[in-house]
């Protein structure tokens, strides 16, 4: 059973920073590219963040250069770290991962529950 669970959310001012983290654990053979996502009230799922295994990177126009992902491969951890947020940040931040089980086994997409983060004064 693999399971993401993030931590990190909460209520920052505009301006602010946070540091949001994604731990995956259960049986676990690879991962593949690890992706944050978010959704705002009201608004579709959007990709924020993403970094393959080799550590290449890709980012929403919206948060370049304020926000930095980072993943630890022998922890199994991805991090977000958010900078200069503002209020249009706020959103339900959520942890994705390909992730195979065994060597036999396909990569399949698994998802965290979430973390809310509100940007607000």
């Amino acid at each position: 059973q693999v399971q993401l669970v993030e931590s990190g959310g909460g209520l920052v001012q505009p301006g602010g920073s946070l540091r949001l983290s994604c731990a995956a654990s259960g049986t676990i053979f690879s991962i593949q590219a690890m992706t944050w996502y978010r959704q705002a009230a009201g608004k579709q799922r959007e990709l924020v963040a993403a970094i393959t295994s080799g550590g290449m990177t890709h980012y929403a126009g919206s948060v370049k250069g304020r926000f930095t992902i980072s993943r630890d491969n022998a922890e199994k951890t991805v991090n977000l770290q958010m900078n200069s947020l503002k209020p249009e940040d706020t959103a339900v931040y959520y942890c994705n991962a390909e992730i195979a089980a065994s060597s036999s086994h396909s990569y399949r997409n698994y998802w965290g529950r979430g973390t809310q983060v509100t940007v607000s004064s």
